[in-house]
């Protein structure tokens, strides 16, 4: 597979505050095959859960991020598991962590504003 794996905070912004989204990296979301992962929902849920972030209802933000951002969902698969295994300790959140995988598994390009996942063996697109 090729494409580009939004990372959560890039799916928040891109819905919720598009301008702290670069011109050109707005183009290849709206252009190029992307892909929004449902370790990203998870997340998403847990966070609101914990009144840690405010999206209103997840389920209904999950949704609309596939929608308005016209992109696939990503399962979680057993290989991309399997790639958790050979992640070396730089990042410690285990959502960017299972995000790298997946990317790494599927040879995808993780659109991010994190700089710890750019320190991976894996293709990222750098917001700053």
């Amino acid at each position: 597979m090729t494409g580009y794996l939004l990372d959560t905070n890039i799916a928040l912004f891109a819905l919720a505050s598009p301008n702290r989204i670069p011109a050109d990296v707005r183009r290849v979301i709206d252009t190029e095959h992307c892909l929004l992962s449902v370790i990203s929902y998870w997340e998403v849920m847990l966070k609101s859960t914990k009144g840690k972030l405010h999206v209103g209802d997840p389920r209904v933000w999950w949704l609309e991020s596939l929608e308005l951002l016209a992109v696939v969902p990503l399962l979680f698969r057993p290989e991309h598991v399997s790639a958790l295994h050979t992640l070396p300790p730089i990042h410690p959140d285990p959502f960017d962590r299972a995000l790298i995988a997946q990317a790494i598994a599927e040879r995808l390009t993780i659109i991010t504003t994190d700089s710890e996942i750019a320190q991976y063996e894996v293709e990222c697109l750098r917001v700053s």
